[in-house]
């Protein structure tokens, strides 16, 4: 993780990045990668707390990256470029909401910037949709207590 970003990362945000960061190198497609943060993501931070109201909890993905990545519409992986954009664009969405941190939900929403389509349809395996998310990440910023 190497990103030049200004503001810091909350503690939650920086795990979930760090983790990332050394699993990436391992994805074989960029629907993978968008896998693997999203398995990061949803056991940190409010993030984790929206992806498990909505049912996307701890039990392990189904997706398997070998059967994932061998279709043929896959995306050749976007490795550590993907990364530092997204820290980039998660940045810019927390300099938008005024924060003094990047959280997991201005990760979400640079990964969404990044992934796009692609991290949709790894939400919609689970049975979430983005708006869902972006829902619930909206109803717990209003209600900080119920994360």
């Amino acid at each position: 993780m190497s990103a030049t970003i200004h503001t810091p990362l909350s503690e939650d945000a920086a795990l979930v990045a760090t983790l990332v960061s050394t699993a990436i190198p391992f994805s074989h497609c960029a629907e993978d990668e968008a896998e693997r943060w999203l398995r990061a993501l949803r056991l940190h931070g409010q993030v984790g707390a929206a992806l498990q109201g909505l049912g996307v909890g701890e039990a392990p993905l189904e997706t398997e990256a070998d059967a994932l990545c061998d279709e043929p519409s896959t995306t050749p992986p976007l490795g550590k470029a993907a990364i530092d954009r997204a820290l980039g664009e998660a940045e810019r969405h927390a300099a938008g909401r005024g924060a003094t941190t990047i959280g997991t939900a201005d990760l979400m929403c640079g990964l969404l910037d990044v992934y796009g389509e692609l991290l949709d349809r790894s939400l919609e395996a689970r049975g979430a949709t983005r708006a869902e998310v972006l829902e619930r990440l909206g109803e717990l910023e209003e209600h900080p207590e119920r994360t």
